[in-house]
């Protein structure tokens, strides 16, 4: 069945909650992952919150769906959801990148409960996503694996290897999500290497493609239970902002990773938490 409005309406108190959560978890005078982590964290709210089928007081239990952070410099956007669905107390959120914690600027899973892989090293994360497909498969598992990415590790050879893979072996139980949000550390993706029609390079490599808007609660839930339907791996290519909900981050770049002043902290608080306060 679709989310219900009173869903989608709890799904965008969540995301609004979450966005707080980031800013507030990395604080001021200290490089941080502001832009991605902002841009994925509606995507990440409706996995957790309404699609993945997860038991946050379980966090190993083998039935799980699983979801790798390819794009593993944006894991704030995943601890955030992690911590306000129990895996792990709200107050440890604040220890982000301190020597010790369990909460470092990429994904540890030797460390931190809920995270499923080791990523960060641009381009593997779908490569990881189908062996751990494939494991299901071989257990007679049903548990689905989500990856998200970012568009500019998609200029990475190794993702069209795995994308080659994914259709090879008809992995339908893999679910690739591209944050595009057109930017990477200094300037835009275009720059690099152009990914456009991307829609129809996914397709051509023989996966179902739907194309969304990466801010809409209700399109991405909808996409999310259409990629379920599908007897081939499927991508969502979600259109995002990078830094969505903080105006000085938004389409921003320089705040891919770096560090903010008190004041800058303290306007992006503010507006986070006046969105927060409109969902009410």
């Amino acid at each position: 069945m679709p989310a219900s409005p009173s869903q989608l309406a709890m799904l965008r108190r969540r995301a609004a909650e979450m966005r707080w959560h980031i800013v507030a978890m990395m604080g001021a005078n200290k490089a941080h992952h502001f832009g991605g982590s902002l841009s994925a964290a509606d995507i990440v709210t409706a996995l957790y919150f309404y699609k993945m089928r997860y038991d946050p007081a379980n966090p190993g239990w083998p039935q799980r769906d699983r979801f790798i952070m390819s794009k593993g410099h944006s894991v704030p956007a995943q601890y955030a959801a992690l911590a306000l669905l129990g895996v792990f107390p709200v107050e440890e959120l604040a220890t982000l990148k301190r020597l010790g914690s369990r909460l470092q600027g990429h994904p540890a899973m030797r460390y931190t409960p809920g995270i499923e892989g080791c990523t960060g090293a641009l381009g593997e994360g779908l490569s990881y996503a189908n062996g751990m497909a494939l494991a299901g498969r071989i257990q007679g598992q049903d548990y689905r694996v989500y990856c998200l990415l970012g568009d500019g590790e998609l200029h990475e050879g190794q993702t069209w290897e795995a994308a080659m893979t994914s259709a090879r072996q008809c992995l339908a139980n893999v679910v690739a999500i591209i944050d595009r949000n057109g930017l990477k550390a200094m300037d835009e993706t275009a720059c690099g290497k152009s990914l456009d029609p991307l829609p129809d390079r996914w397709a051509a490599f023989g996966w179902a493609v739907r194309e969304i808007d990466g801010h809409d609660m209700a399109a991405i839930c909808e996409a999310l239970d259409w990629a379920t339907d599908q007897d081939r791996p499927a991508a969502i290519i979600a259109n995002t902002v990078k830094g969505k909900g903080v105006s000085l981050f938004e389409g921003q770049a320089k705040f891919h990773n770096a560090p903010i002043t008190e004041a800058q902290l303290q306007q992006a608080l503010d507006e986070l938490k006046a969105a927060l306060a409109e969902e009410a």
